[in-house]
């Protein structure tokens, strides 16, 4: 039960990287850590076997927008000082979690799940719906996408163990990470040189 906390505050902490950082290395760090994180949270009511799906195809999604970035040639993304929206990003991320912490008695209670991984699930959730609210890069968007999709699937897997529906949800996760590089690819041949 403790190591659901520690997870949960794993995904707190990527979750405030991930919103935070501007740089595309630190980002796909960050989303490596929350699957990680999502990965011990899923494994809390799913076989070992049936979670570690969820953490392969998570880092799978990381290395296909990481290969994409990396082959671009684009340079690092600039950080941004306090001055530039920082202490915000970094407040709406620490809000997004605290308010998580509220609702997941109420989600933990209603649904029949632990606490924890209704914490970890809805701050996942929270964070990805900042990403896709506040940007409209390609890459954050995306980020910000499957952010929501991995907090959706936690909730999901406490609720149910289907072998097609974790198929399915790797499909739509890949899916997704390839759209993104497709985007990403897209965008860059768009901007002049």
């Amino acid at each position: 039960m403790l190591l659901n906390w520690l997870a949960g505050v794993l995904i707190l902490m990527a979750g405030i990287g991930l919103f935070v950082s501007r740089d595309w290395r630190w980002n796909l760090g960050a989303m490596a850590l929350q699957y990680l994180a999502a990965f011990w949270l899923v494994h809390a009511s799913w076989p070992l076997a049936a979670s570690a799906v969820k953490l392969i195809t998570g880092w799978m999604a990381c290395a296909a927008l990481g290969m994409t970035l990396a082959s671009a040639r684009t340079e690092p993304g600039k950080e941004h000082g306090w001055r530039d929206g920082g202490f915000f990003r970094l407040l709406a991320a620490v809000l997004a979690g605290l308010v998580a912490f509220i609702l997941a008695t109420r989600l933990s209670a209603w649904l029949g799940i632990a606490p924890p991984i209704a914490w970890g699930s809805l701050t996942l959730m929270a964070v990805g719906l900042l990403l896709i609210g506040i940007t409209t890069q390609p890459l954050r968007v995306i980020l910000g996408l499957l952010t929501l999709l991995a907090g959706f699937e936690i909730t999901y897997a406490a609720i149910e163990s289907s072998e097609l529906v974790t198929a399915a949800q790797s499909v739509i996760t890949l899916g997704l990470a390839l759209t993104g590089a497709y985007l990403l690819v897209a965008a860059k041949e768009e901007t002049p040189q």
